[in-house]
């Protein structure tokens, strides 16, 4: 078995100074069967759960990984070792369009932050739509994790909550020690260990 958590769960220039690092947003599509390659699957008798490397915003890459009807996503570069498969409790699935929230400074543009909507299960046999804000992996600090969490069905605004959301807290948060913020109530992320062969 291998083991793996479950987390269920624009500046404004100085007077006079050198312009400030601007923020845009930048779209890549994610198609499993397209635009990615499988790094792991399950045996015959392993249970049913894969790991797939998929093209992101120029070098930057997705990696998708799915177990028991759920889905967990790292966008950029990810830390040694074992990550952790950040999903939702009920079965769950990642939509095709990834927007990814960029500085640019100068000649430099960096992706911090990727917005991404997700169809969760919900009671009765319902279906919610959120978006999951995301701080992406660099290649010096490694460290990337859900940010936040904006319910998107019945919230005419949720796209404009989450860009709000990715630009003020992804660079900054700290992965493992901040908790996700919720907007709207969506099915929440929470702490369990789980077990995946």
């Amino acid at each position: 078995m291998r083991p793996i958590t479950i987390i269920l769960v624009s500046a404004v220039a100085a007077w006079g100074g050198p312009a400030a690092a601007e923020i845009a947003g930048a779209y890549t599509n994610l198609d499993p069967q397209r635009d990615c390659a499988t790094v792991a699957a399950a045996g015959p008798d392993d249970g049913d759960w894969q790991d797939l490397v998929c093209a992101g915003w120029r070098g930057y890459p997705v990696l998708l990984a799915t177990a028991d009807l759920r889905s967990s996503v790292f966008y950029g570069f990810p830390p040694a070792g074992d990550r952790p498969f950040e999903t939702f409790a009920a079965f769950n699935g990642v939509g095709p369009r990834i927007e990814w929230r960029i500085e640019t400074d100068g000649d430099r543009s960096t992706p911090f932050a990727t917005i991404h909507r997700w169809t969760v299960g919900g009671p009765e046999d319902q279906r919610i739509e959120v978006l999951v804000v995301s701080r992406v992996g660099q290649l010096d600090g490694r460290q990337g994790c859900v940010v936040g969490l904006v319910t998107a069905s019945g919230h005419p605004e949720a796209n404009e909550a989450a860009r709000k959301l990715a630009d003020e807290r992804a660079r900054s948060f700290a992965c493992g020690t901040d908790k996700p913020v919720e907007v709207g109530g969506p099915p929440s992320f929470s702490g369990a260990e789980a077990g995946r062969k």
